[in-house]
């Protein structure tokens, strides 16, 4: 009933609302005066595009979880903040850091969960995404910092990164693959 309301049809055409309601938002900033003339014009607009020029519908296979997306956030801040402290640690030490390149197997084939889980892994200081290997599902890493054999904790750290993107973010499929639902 509410998809009804919000796109009603208009000569067998779909006209979203909230699209027309931007379109004429951004045209009346465009001509920079609140008028009802141009309030008219901008919703006049708004209809005109959206009916001329529909856009098809689109699921990016994305469902926002708000618990799982309060501990995403929350366990991938402390990251930030460990991995901050490591690479400004190695800064200031004399001598060249610990750097590994590490081959990741990702678990999930949502390209969606994928491109989120490579912006998280380049958003934490000491680690980059050298190559990814979208067919084979596996990332190249460099990371800094971790001494030893950093391989088996990198790996480790991606895999509950990548439970996390998926449980936050991930469709009902894409929490199946990784035995979560």
């Amino acid at each position: 009933m509410t998809g009804r309301l919000l796109a009603p049809s208009v000569l067998g055409r779909r006209v979203p609302l909230p699209m027309v309601a931007w379109l004429a938002l951004v045209w009346v900033t465009l001509w920079g005066e609140v008028s009802p003339g141009n309030v008219l014009g901008g919703l006049a607009a708004g209809v005109a595009v959206t009916w001329l020029l529909p856009l098809p519908v689109l699921d990016p296979g994305i469902r926002v979880r708000p618990l799982a997306l309060a501990r995403f956030l929350l366990v991938f801040g402390w990251d930030m903040a460990i991995s901050t402290a490591r690479v400004v640690f190695y800064v200031f030490r004399p001598g060249p850091p610990p750097v590994e390149l590490v081959r990741v197997e990702l678990r999930t084939s949502s390209e969606s969960m994928t491109v989120l889980v490579m912006t998280a892994l380049s958003n934490v200081p000491g680690s980059i995404i050298v190559e990814a290997y979208v067919a084979e599902r596996c990332l190249m890493l460099h990371v800094l910092g971790i001494p030893g054999d950093a391989a088996g904790k990198v790996r480790a750290d991606v895999a509950a990164l990548e439970s996390r993107v998926v449980a936050a973010f991930g469709t009902r499929a894409d929490r199946e693959e990784l035995g979560q639902a």
